[in-house]
C-alpha cells in the first residue's frame, strides 16, 4: 500500500515537472523563429544612475534608444559582496553567485600554488600571437601582472553559461562570440562553449589563445594588419560638447584625480606616439578603447553572419572604458561624464549597425553592468561628507593591535600573509608550526580588525563554513561570495565612505569593490526584438538576466543559476 502510493506520488511528481517545461499559454511571445541574435552588452562600472545623470550630454539612438523603448529596471543591484570585474561578468554570464560559479576575486591566493593566481589564466593554453602577454614592465592592471601563464581559458568558472546552454539546446549550430578590451570581460561571457577576443595592449592588437582557435580566422589577421589602434597616434581624447554643457564642465582639474604619465588631469588627454610604451594603454583608459572594441565586433558580425540564419547567434561585447576612467577621475568628473558621452555614440553606431545587417527587431539586446562604482574620498568631502578617506592597507600587520596577537600566540613573524580587497589571507605555515588552532588565530585577527577606523566588517572563513553568522542581508552577501578553495581567511568591508587607493602599487582616485549600494547598483535593460517601452521599479538582480534568456529562447538556465526570468519579456 505504502509503495503504491509512492509510486503515484512519483508518477505525479514527473508529470508536474514535465509540464512545468511546457510554454505557459501567451508566454515567449517575441522569441522561437523570430529572433536572430541575442546581443548582449556588458559596461565595466556603468553605476545604476549614471545615463540618466549625465542625460544632458547624451544624443539619440543610444542610451535614450534603450531606456525609452525597452525594458528598463531601475532597481537591480547585485547581492554578493565583493563587486569586481570577473565577479560580475561571471555572474552575468551565469546567473548566479560567485559562490557557485568560482570566480570570487579578480585574483586570489591558491594555496596549492603557494602564490596569487589570476581568474582565468591558464598554463594548458597559449595565446596565438607571439609577443601579446601582459608587459610586466609596462602594465598597469596590477591583477594582469598576477598571471604567471600567458594562456587564456574559462575552466576556472565552475558553472554554466547562458552561451553554453545555448550551443547545448542548438546542438552546436549557434554561433556564440565575446569581445571586450579585457581578457576577462570576453571569456567569462563567452562560457566554455564560445570563443573569445581581447586586446592586448603589449601588440595592440585583438588576441585569443589556442583554447579557442589553432590558428586565427582571416578576418581577425586581416584587421589586426590595418593596425586600427594606430590611428590614434598623435591625437587627443577632447571634449564631445561645449564645456559649458557638462554637469562638470567646472570641475577639470581636481588634486585627487590620478596623473597618469604622459596623460594628465585636464583636456585634452593625449595619446602620445604609437611607439610610446604607454599608448595603448592610454587608449584603453579613454573611449578609445570602447571605439577599438565596437570596430573589432562589427568585423566580427560580418566576418562570421552573425544572425544570417534560423538558429539564433549570440554576441557579447563589454565596454570597459568607463571602468578605467572611473578609477583614475572618479564618477563624478568631467571624464566619466564625456566618456558617457561618447560612449552613448558607439552604442547608437552599435544598434544603427545591427539594424542594418540584421535588424533590430530579430535581436533581443540586454545591457548591464557587472559592478557600479565610488565616489572619490575628495569629492564626498567637497559635499561636506567629512569621514570620507581611503584606508592604509600596508599597516594592517603592524598596528599595536595585530602585534599584541602575535604576542599573545608567540608569534614572532609576519601573521598577515596577504591582502587582496577583500580577503586577507594568514600565514597558515606559520600557524600550523606554532601548533595554533587556525579557526582560533581567525576569529582572534577577526575581532581585532574590527576595532580599526574604517573597517566595518570583519568575517573569518570559519564563521563563513560554519555558518555561525547573523543572517542579515551583509552576512548573506559575503556568503554569496564564499568558495572555500578559493576565498581568504577573513572577509574585510570596509564603512561606505572609506576605500583603498592603492591598487597593489598603482595609486587611483576610485576603487570599487564593496557590498555597499553604489558599488552594487546597476542598469538593467532590455531591446529590440518588439518588446514594449517600461520602466520597472520593481527590484530585481542581475542574476536574472541568463535564466530570462534562457527561458525567452526555451533554453535550459545555467546549471547554477539562482536569478528568475523577467515576466516582462515573457507576458503578450
Amino acid at each position: 500500500m505504502n509503495t503504491t502510493h509512492h509510486k503515484i506520488t512519483l508518477l505525479q511528481a514527473m508529470l508536474a515537472s514535465a509540464l512545468a517545461l511546457l510554454p505557459l499559454p501567451g508566454t515567449i511571445a517575441w522569441a522561437g523563429e523570430q529572433t536572430k541574435l541575442v546581443l548582449q552588452i556588458t559596461v565595466d562600472a556603468l553605476r545604476g544612475d549614471l545615463p540618466g545623470r549625465f542625460s544632458n550630454a547624451l544624443g539619440d539612438g543610444g542610451f535614450r534608444y534603450l531606456m525609452e523603448q525597452g525594458i528598463h529596471y531601475t532597481a537591480a543591484h547585485y547581492q554578493h559582496a565583493n563587486t569586481e570585474t570577473i565577479v560580475g561578468h561571471t555572474s552575468l554570464a551565469t546567473g548566479t553567485v560567485p559562490a557557485a560559479h568560482g570566480m570570487v576575486a579578480n585574483v586570489w591566493f591558491d594555496r596549492e600554488q603557494d602564490r596569487l593566481v589570476y581568474n582565468i589564466e591558464d598554463h594548458d593554453y597559449h595565446l596565438l600571437t607571439v609577443g601579446a602577454d601582459v608587459d610586466a614592465k609596462n602594465e598597469i592592471d596590477p591583477t594582469q601582472r598576477a598571471a604567471k601563464a600567458d594562456g587564456r581559458s574559462p575552466n576556472n568558472i565552475l558553472s554554466s553559461t547562458f552561451s553554453d546552454e545555448m550551443a547545448i539546446h542548438f546542438a552546436g549550430r549557434s554561433k556564440i562570440f565575446a569581445v571586450s578590451v579585457k581578457d576577462r570581460g570576453a571569456v567569462s561571457l563567452a562560457g566554455h562553449a564560445g570563443k573569445a577576443f581581447w586586446f592586448s595592449k603589449a601588440s595592440g592588437e585583438f588576441v585569443t589563445s589556442n583554447y579557442y582557435y589553432h590558428q586565427y580566422p582571416d578576418w581577425v589577421n586581416e584587421w589586426n594588419a590595418r593596425e586600427p589602434a594606430t590611428a590614434y597616434a598623435d591625437k587627443s581624447w577632447t571634449l564631445m560638447h561645449p564645456q559649458a554643457q557638462y554637469l562638470f564642465g567646472d570641475a577639470d582639474d581636481r588634486d585627487y584625480e590620478t596623473d597618469f604619465p604622459g596623460f594628465g588631469r585636464t583636456f585634452p588627454h593625449a595619446y602620445g606616439k604609437a611607439d610610446d610604451k604607454y599608448f595603448t594603454t592610454r587608449l584603453t583608459l579613454s573611449p578609445a578603447g570602447d571605439e577599438l572594441t565596437l570596430d573589432f565586433a562589427k568585423t566580427l558580425l560580418i566576418s562570421e553572419q552573425l544572425g544570417q540564419d534560423d538558429v539564433p547567434d549570440y554576441l557579447a561585447i563589454s565596454f570597459s572604458s568607463t571602468d578605467y576612467v572611473g578609477h583614475l577621475f572618479g564618477a563624478s568628473s568631467l571624464e566619466t561624464e564625456d566618456n558617457i558621452a561618447r560612449l552613448d555614440r558607439t552604442l547608437a553606431d552599435l544598434f544603427s549597425f545591427i539594424d542594418k545587417e540584421v535588424g533590430l527587431k530579430h535581436t533581443l539586446i540586454v545591457l548591464s553592468a557587472d559592478h557600479g562604482q565610488p565616489e572619490v574620498p575628495g569629492y564626498l568631502q567637497e559635499m561636506s561628507i567629512d569621514n570620507a578617506h581611503y584606508f592604509d592597507t600596508k599597516a594592517l600587520d603592524k598596528t599595536p593591535a595585530i602585534m599584541a596577537l602575535k604576542k599573545q600566540f608567540g608569534l614572532g613573524e609576519e601573521l598577515i600573509e596577504a591582502f587582496n580587497q577583500p580577503y586577507l589571507y594568514l600565514n597558515h605555515e606559520l600557524i600550523h608550526a606554532k601548533g595554533l588552532d587556525q579557526a582560533q588565530v581567525e576569529q582572534a585577527v577577526a575581532a581585532e580588525l574590527l576595532k580599526f577606523d574604517g573597517v566595518s566588517y570583519a568575517v573569518s572563513s570559519t564563521a563563513l563554513r560554519t555558518d555561525n553568522l547573523p543572517d542579515t542581508m551583509m552576512t548573506r552577501s559575503i556568503m554569496h561570495n564564499f568558495h572555500p578553495k578559493r576565498s581568504g581567511d577573513i572577509y574585510l568591508v570596509f564603512e561606505p565612505n572609506v576605500f583603498i587607493n592603492d591598487f597593489d602599487g598603482l595609486t587611483v582616485a576610485s576603487t570599487h569593490g564593496s557590498p555597499w549600494r553604489h558599488d552594487t547598483f546597476v542598469p538593467v535593460i532590455f531591446a529590440g526584438a518588439g518588446l514594449p517601452a517600461m520602466a520597472v521599479s520593481r527590484p530585481i538582480t542581475p542574476y536574472d538576466i541568463a535564466p530570462t534568456l534562457a527561458a525567452y529562447l526555451g533554453v535550459k538556465p545555467p546549471s547554477g543559476s539562482i536569478g528568475m526570468p523577467l515576466p516582462e519579456l515573457l507576458k503578450q
